[in-house]
């Protein structure tokens, strides 16, 4: 089984105790937590047991072992992560608010994170790595998008393909380089993984189906639409698809949409098909809510099972269509 890989920040995650509480005043918080979007995803791949690694660099301290040996245990390949004796790891402080919106401090591009770099991809990503997973948040720098972009092409031009989540956050399109970074990552992009928010903000269309519909007529052979508690739905030239989720308690959003990627994309690379990837999928992100910590939702194989077992059936339910 060839390897999945990724690329981008590996940082820790504080969470406030309680909803309400801001950053303008002393408070509780839960952590550190592993985290980081790319490190997530990869977390889940390598939950269920397919082979994955990521390239990234933490800071020589506690927060950056933190991360190391939580993805080293979970069967990460964690050779392509540098630890700088000189730089600290990043980090990131999310808020609740009462509505379920959430609210962060970030400090990535200023941490050891910032400092990857085209030349660490050109030396740590393997031979083996014939899918390469982006996330638009990694995009945070000139020099992270080089890194990036390299790491695209070389897996592009050994015949690898690419899946791209644009996890877009309000704090990020402050960044002047981004939009630009985010079109180029689509024009390598295989499999694109945007939430039902995000559907139409890389594209000329102004409703979701138009954006489908441009993004499968310009390269993109697949795309997934995380509706979170709604389900999923699947589009290519050929097929559509909708796969529904399930209800659970909700204590923690945080990495959900990861864990639905990193899932999604492991199941297609251990050979199930559109149906069944999506409903396991689902199941990460719906367990990946119910635990507090952006990590702490991972899932293996049995644990996805066991959870099925305890469903009501959806197969029966699944919206399958041709496309015309």
């Amino acid at each position: 089984m060839n390897s999945i890989y990724t690329i981008g920040e590996v940082l820790v995650e504080m969470m406030a105790a309680n909803i309400g509480q801001g950053f303008t005043h002393p408070g509780v918080w839960h952590g550190p937590y592993p985290s980081g979007a790319p490190a997530i995803f990869i977390d889940q791949v390598s939950k269920l047991g397919v082979r994955g690694g990521i390239i990234s660099c933490v800071g020589d301290d506690g927060f950056g072992r933190l991360n190391v040996d939580r993805l080293a245990r979970d069967g990460v390949d964690t050779r392509g992560i540098r630890m700088l004796t000189q730089e600290n790891t990043g980090s990131a402080f999310v808020a609740y608010q009462s509505g379920g919106e959430r609210d962060f401090i970030f400090n990535i591009k200023h941490s050891a994170c910032g400092h990857i770099s085209p030349g660490q991809v050109a030396e740590m990503l393997p031979a083996t790595c014939r899918h390469l997973h982006i996330m638009g948040s990694s995009l945070f720098s000139f020099q992270m998008v080089d890194a990036v972009k390299k790491a695209a092409e070389q897996v592009k031009a050994a015949g690898g393909t690419l899946s791209f989540d644009p996890n877009i956050r309000k704090e990020m399109l402050d960044i002047p380089e981004m939009r630009d970074a985010l079109h180029f990552m689509l024009e390598l992009t295989d499999c694109y993984l945007p939430s039902a928010s995000e559907v139409v903000l890389l594209s000329p269309a102004s409703d979701a189906q138009g954006a489908i519909d441009w993004f499968l007529q310009n390269g993109i052979r697949e795309v997934v639409v995380k509706r979170g508690r709604e389900g999923a739905s699947y589009f290519s030239a050929e097929q559509t698809l909708h796969v529904p989720g399930y209800p659970v308690i909700e204590v923690d959003p945080t990495g959900a949409g990861d864990c639905f990627g990193g899932a999604f994309i492991a199941c297609r690379q251990r050979g199930f098909n559109i149906s069944q990837a999506l409903r396991y999928a689902n199941v990460c992100g719906a367990l990946a809510v119910t635990r507090q910590g952006p990590m702490e939702g991972t899932s293996t194989l049995a644990q996805i099972e066991a959870f099925l077992q305890r469903q009501t059936p959806v197969s029966d339910n699944h919206s399958i269509q041709e496309r015309q």
